[in-house]
């Protein structure tokens, strides 16, 4: 696995917003789909399926088990089979990625749910105006080429008192889980993530995005900006992740 400068360099500009990023990480997630679902639970050790269940338990389906949700930057469908299999959900899932690849890797997950995989960007959904009960997205929203931009079109789709959950890495507040997470996510993750998966630079790019991502109350106040209102969030797994969660119409 030989890794050019060039490839290097282009892994560091899009974790860093560059012009980049969009090209970026389209191409290397549909390179990356036939193993992502096994890195995904191999380097959380399976953490990762109960953040996806907190992820749903805050989308609040029980408000409208009939509606339509979204699954922004869908991948391979994990997070639009929890919603789709929450207890008394009888509605339909809408699971969006640009990366048709993920969306293929991830067919069957629905299993008959109505709607099923939408290859569309997250900055321009192909959704009308409030169509949309609640939306949510599983470590997807640091990778879009404009944050803002992104907020705004969610806020667009989503019906009034609907809610918008973000789960996202972040960093540990501890020293000493900091510490460790810093090694495990910086030295370890990139080697096995890169042999496993087979690309030089995917999980690479990983733990630079996440640095460079906003969190707690820089990207509450981003969501604000954006018309959101009530927006709250709590570190999981001793910060190694937290959620998001915004409401459209609440102050």
């Amino acid at each position: 696995m030989r890794m050019a400068v060039s490839d290097i360099s282009t892994a560091h500009s899009a974790a860093r917003g560059g012009a980049e990023k969009r090209a970026y990480v389209r191409r290397i997630f549909s390179e990356i789909a036939p193993r992502y679902d096994l890195l995904n639970h191999l380097l959380s050790f399976n953490v990762d399926r109960g953040w996806r269940r907190a992820a749903v338990a805050a989308l609040n389906v029980k408000r409208d088990p009939r509606g339509r949700y979204l699954d922004l930057c869908a991948g391979t469908l994990d997070l639009a089979r929890v919603i789709a299999h929450h207890r008394g959900f009888e509605g339909s899932v809408v699971a969006a990625d640009f990366a048709e690849p993920m969306l293929r890797a991830g067919r069957g997950k629905l299993n008959g749910t109505p709607g099923g995989p939408v290859a569309a960007d997250a900055l321009a959904l192909p959704l009308p105006d409030e169509s949309v009960a609640g939306a949510a997205v599983a470590f997807g929203i640091r990778n879009v080429a404009d944050l803002d931009a992104c907020a705004r079109e969610v806020f667009r789709v989503l019906q009034p008192g609907g809610r918008f959950v973000v789960l996202e890495f972040s960093t540990p507040g501890q020293p000493v889980v900091g510490a460790f997470y810093g090694f495990y996510f910086h030295r370890v993750l990139p080697v096995i993530g890169g042999l496993v998966s087979g690309h030089p630079t995917a999980y690479r790019y990983l733990p630079e995005s996440v640095e460079h991502f906003p969190e707690g109350a820089e990207l509450a106040q981003r969501l604000r900006a954006a018309g959101f209102g009530a927006v709250e969030w709590r570190p999981l797994t001793f910060g190694v992740a937290a959620l998001h969660v915004a409401s459209k119409g609440d102050s």
